[in-house]
């Protein structure tokens, strides 16, 4: 496993949203907007219910993930980070993963519990390796 470069954990680990490109049955690419972290040199999110992205990771692991950091280059442009790689799904785990991922997102000392209107007993959490970035 690739380590993750301290400038790249740095964006993985601020509240900017973060693009997870996966890849539909028919190749096209799928796009949505996901909460990361990270679990050692894991980039980590969590879904619930089993959405689409979820699914297309069970067919095909391989992912993209874009994040817009805050910098601003010389010339103003925004910087952003890029990261290709290889994911998996975990059973379980998402509704926790969510709970510290809030923290990160919407605040500390919030409780997000979304899971109360999924009627799921678990939910997956998807595992990024092979960082290349």
């Amino acid at each position: 496993m690739t380590s993750i470069p301290d400038s790249a954990r740095a964006v993985l680990e601020s509240p900017a949203l973060a693009h997870l490109v996966t890849l539909n049955p028919d190749g096209s690419p799928q796009v949505t907007v996901v909460w990361v972290g990270l679990d050692g040199d894991e980039i980590v999110a969590a879904h619930l219910p089993e959405h689409r992205k979820v699914r297309n990771i069970r067919n095909d692991s391989r992912v993209a993930l874009s994040v817009e950091t805050e910098n601003r280059n010389a010339i103003g442009l925004t910087e952003y980070l890029v990261i290709y790689g290889t994911a998996r799904i975990t059973e379980g785990g998402a509704a926790g993963l969510l709970q510290e991922l809030a923290h990160t997102y919407l605040g500390p000392g919030v409780r997000f519990r979304p899971w109360k209107t999924h009627r799921r007993a678990t939910s997956p959490t998807s595992r990024w390796t092979g960082f290349r970035g």
